[in-house]
């Protein structure tokens, strides 16, 4: 799946949050892991040198079939950006600094950025949330909007599923905003609540069918559990209901691109994908869309 980890640290035990999933996924992918420590011009020393902190941190990933220790000087996020894009097939590994607010955490500036500017998969942690020494993983999430840019999403985590042993569970979101919409028009048709409710119900059933092609198609790619889930979306938008889902299902990751194609029963996948990841406490993998 991925040739390279690129694990981003910075010395901190926030940052470290990160090694459980490192430990999980570089044995299942064969991947090396090459850990990063970007020192800032200005910024004081930490008391332990760089490149001693990484090689005890790569001690502890006894695990990995291959780590190497990196240090870089200038501004972490662009580091990171370019460092990753040095070698195809990298996967950027890193946690999300932040603070807790209302139970939910706002993502660090550097992990935003990479997020923003970055080309490569991205794989975010919550700083603070404990997994033990080696993560454990049972349900991979997958958030579709019914376009081609958010299916993406779908074969990486096939590959992660079928080397994890993880079930699948496609969810789509049943948007809300759309039907108030349509409540507000269609009278001006002459339409009566059955018509509305007609239209709700089709729509409710091409969702179903979407989701249970999907279904069947990872089904013969042998992969045995595939559950799917239809959300209606409340006011709180499409993020909050795909992010609750998440939190309910227990040891699950979020798979979704960065972006899709807003359109009737679609939402903009960009900014739901930022507003997933910087408000779940559940790891999530960004899959890059191909141009």
């Amino acid at each position: 799946m991925y040739r390279r980890l690129l694990v981003p640290l910075d010395g901190s035990t926030a940052a470290e949050a990160i090694l459980p999933y490192v430990r999980l996924l570089a044995p299942v992918c064969a991947a090396r892991v090459e850990l990063l420590l970007v020192e800032q011009p200005g910024r004081a020393a930490s008391t332990v040198p760089s490149n001693e902190y990484l090689e005890a941190t790569a001690a502890s990933l006894s695990g990995c079939p291959h780590v190497e220790c990196r240090v870089e000087r200038g501004d972490p996020a662009a580091r990171i950006i370019d460092v990753s894009a040095e070698l195809a097939g990298t996967l950027v590994a890193m946690s999300a600094h932040g603070y807790s607010g209302a139970h939910r955490w706002l993502l660090g500036g550097v992990a935003e950025k990479v997020l923003r500017a970055g080309r490569e998969p991205l794989l975010i942690v919550r700083a603070g949330e404990a997994t033990g020494s080696v993560a454990h993983l049972e349900t991979v999430v997958v958030p579709l909007d019914g376009s081609t840019a958010a299916e993406e999403a779908l074969p990486v985590a096939a590959r992660l599923a079928d080397r994890l042993n993880l079930e699948v569970l496609l969810a789509r979101v049943l948007l809300g905003i759309y039907f108030e919409r349509v409540d507000d028009l269609l009278p001006f048709f002459g339409a009566s609540a059955a018509d509305r409710r007609t239209i709700r119900a089709r729509a409710e059933a091409e969702i179903a069918e979407y989701l249970e092609q999907k279904t069947r198609r990872l089904r013969r790619q042998g992969l045995a559990r595939v559950s799917r889930a239809v959300i209606a979306e409340s006011t709180r938008g499409a993020a909050a209901e795909i992010i609750d889902l998440a939190e309910g299902t227990p040891h699950s990751l979020v798979a979704m691109t960065t972006r899709g194609r807003s359109a009737v029963g679609r939402w903009l996948l960009g900014s739901v994908t930022e507003r997933v990841v910087r408000h779940s406490t559940r790891p999530v993998l960004v899959v890059r869309p191909r141009p």
